[in-house]
């Protein structure tokens, strides 16, 4: 609801392998994940994102990461690493970031 009052389209899953699923059928422009899920870790998710998906931009924000999981994350090809509590200006700011790249990269002015 956070999001869709500022403008972003988002859609909630509760899992890795949802995930996986929702973007092999929706493919999103940009996606937020957790590290911590279920029955995939994010890493994983991110690695299969990036493979299937190389356009998608990827945010992980999570509440259990170290260091050296936002280095990996980057070597990934993770748009952007925040970590929980993270302020609701920085996460939408971060992701309008991202749809301005995938907007760039498309061709597009990146104009909001």
């Amino acid at each position: 609801m956070r999001l869709k009052r500022r403008d972003i389209d988002a859609r909630g899953v509760f899992g890795g392998q949802e995930a996986l699923d929702n973007i092999a059928q929706e493919e999103p422009d940009v996606v937020v994940l957790d590290l911590q899920m279920p029955d995939m870790n994010g890493m994983e998710v991110l690695r299969r994102v990036k493979r299937t998906n190389p356009r998608t931009e990827v945010i992980i924000l999570t509440g259990h990461g170290s260091d050296r999981e936002e280095v990996l994350a980057a070597e990934l090809g993770a748009f952007a690493y925040l970590r929980k509590p993270v302020d609701i200006e920085v996460l939408t700011d971060t992701m309008k970031a991202a749809y301005r790249r995938v907007e760039e990269a498309r061709g597009g002015s990146g104009e909001d």
